[in-house]
């Protein structure tokens, strides 16, 4: 997770795909301090590291900036999240010089799954061909946004 510009492409996953315990993953507690049309701040504990991070712009482009905080940090600020949150797990999968990103989610948004892949630039962002298993792009749909799901739910 770089800091800076985010350059990224989501898709809906229809089915895992084969060997998916073979690749690294951590649970993911996510939860939302402020959220508005512009930008949103968030505390994520990801495996045993926590970060606050902050968002802003739509779509394949946008800026983020992540700072790692101690536990401490996070748990002071997760009661903040209350009726904002998220839990999943995220599964590290390498292609070719790429990750992909598998974010299998529980609780209220359970049956989700949805792949992220970042990308140095634009061009290459462009030139991205999923795998078989990578379903509909929803890069530009606001409904797959983490800040909407955990406000709105799972889109019908």
């Amino acid at each position: 997770m770089a800091d800076g510009v985010e350059i990224e492409r989501k898709f809906l996953v229809q089915r895992l795909p084969d060997g998916l315990d073979d690749n690294p993953s951590a649970e993911i507690d996510q939860g939302y301090l402020a959220i508005t049309d512009e930008v949103e701040v968030r505390v994520r504990r990801y495996g045993e590291k926590a970060f606050l991070t902050v968002k802003s712009g739509a779509g394949e482009v946008r800026v983020e900036e992540e700072i790692e905080i101690d536990a401490r940090r996070f748990a002071a600020l997760w009661p903040l999240t209350d009726n904002r949150r998220l839990e999943k797990r995220r599964y590290r999968i390498p292609s070719g010089d790429l990750t992909i990103e598998l974010d299998v989610y529980h609780g209220r948004l359970s049956g989700l799954l949805v792949a992220e892949v970042e990308f140095d630039s634009a061009d290459a962002a462009a030139a991205f061909v999923g795998p078989e298993w990578f379903g509909r792009e929803v890069t530009d749909d606001p409904r797959y946004k983490n800040q909407r799901l955990v406000t709105a739910g799972v889109p019908s």
